[in-house]
């Protein structure tokens, strides 16, 4: 965990005092991710810098899984920090092995160990250890040295990982690709994360909680999809964007948008299933067996003055919605199969409800938002167009 207690800092700029951060508080709880966003100069990265004091503060107090790191020398505080940079920041005599275990080594890591956890940090961001361990930076692209940089600052397990705008230089493709493995990263290792950034849309991906900093002052932190749908002001607002709403589709699962609806089993008489179609205005109902496991559903008129029972008349889904889905991908669904509804399931294929465009839009509307840990979809679904 990270917390910043009033933590300031002010420069002495042409014999005038300007205070680049104003009485900061915040926390970052153990595993979270906190992106840090606003325009240039805003106090972010100054922020970022002083958790492990490359930046000495003002005042204020900064403490990590507890404790007071005044109480720590520098050197010891960021060995025990991962840091990633714009700039990577590779050392070019070395060899990329060699530059992932840097802070390993300094800690007294045997050479075993040292290898060991290269190899296993190369796999995860699907470089194949045998291929790029013994070449040096310039033999790889600018891609592969940002994952690199991103690797090394875990290389130590260190429980907390800062990051000043790791992805901001890489192109496009690369950009969103590192992204994701980072994402895949971090749901495994669970750091504690706080990241600089100027993109709302990588915040919106990656972050639980965004920080919105102007002119030194921490003006909102929220969960992305709180922000999007109550920002503070009209300055948060304008940063976040015209498109908020769209934006959230992204944040908010399919179970959060679903609405509770009626099933039948396959036994239940034709006349009872159209009692109860008549009586909620439905033209379908799901069919569950008595697990409540969703075996497809039927519709009005294929029962229309006919006899016998519901699994006469069963219809297998041409589309479904897993509960954990974001309703981006839903709609691109709907879409696709001319679909106004669509079930619900759990993993287990449980009926949860159904999901339609107007419970969706009834949602956004609705003021509610999503708090605590963002939506387990991973960014390789969140990216869909």
């Amino acid at each position: 965990m990270i917390e910043l207690k009033n933590l300031s800092k002010t420069f002495n700029v042409n014999g005038k005092d300007v205070k680049a951060v104003d009485a900061v508080s915040l926390t970052v709880n153990e595993g979270e991710i906190c992106v840090f966003l606003g325009p240039s100069g805003c106090g972010k990265s100054t922020t970022l810098k002083m958790i492990n004091r490359l930046i000495t503060p003002t005042c204020g107090q900064v403490f990590i899984n507890g404790e007071d790191t005044s109480a720590l020398d520098e050197v010891t505080l960021r060995r025990h920090i991962g840091y990633v940079i714009q700039q990577i920041g590779l050392f070019p005599n070395m060899t990329i092995e060699e530059n992932i275990t840097v802070v390993p080594r300094l800690l007294g890591w045997d050479k075993q160990r040292c290898h060991d956890r290269a190899r296993e940090l190369m796999h995860m961001i699907k470089l194949e250890p045998k291929q790029y361990l013994q070449r040096y930076p310039r033999e790889l692209s600018g891609g592969q040295q940002q994952r690199i940089g991103v690797i090394r600052a875990l290389a130590a397990e260190a429980p907390v990982l800062l990051m000043d705008e790791p992805f901001g230089a890489v192109d496009p493709i690369n950009r969103e690709m590192i992204q994701n493995e980072f994402f895949e990263m971090q749901r495994a290792l669970n750091k504690t994360v706080i990241m600089v950034s100027h993109d709302i849309d990588e915040a919106i991906k990656l972050g639980d909680k965004i920080a919105i900093f102007r002119a030194g002052k921490l003006l909102q932190l929220d969960h992305p999809d709180t922000l999007l749908a109550h920002p503070v002001d009209d300055f948060v607002s304008n940063f976040v964007g015209q498109d908020s709403t769209l934006k959230r589709l992204l944040l908010v699962r399919a179970e959060d948008a679903a609405d509770n609806a009626p099933s039948v089993s396959p036994q239940t008489p034709v006349s009872d299933a159209l009692e109860l179609l008549d009586e909620h205005d439905r033209r379908y109902v799901v069919v569950t067996d008595g697990q409540n496991k969703a075996l497809g559903y039927v519709r009005r008129r294929d029962m229309h003055r006919q006899q016998g029972t519901c699994g006469d008349f069963l219809r297998p889904f041409n589309a479904t919605a897993a509960h954990d889905e974001h309703l981006r991908i839903l709609l691109s669904r709907m879409y696709e199969f001319n679909r106004a509804w669509l079930p619900v399931l759990d993993a287990e294929g449980m009926f949860l409800g159904e999901v339609t465009q107007e419970s969706i839009a009834a949602y956004l509307s609705s003021g509610r938002s999503r708090g605590g840990k963002t939506s387990i979809v991973s960014p390789a679904e969140a990216a869909i167009s």
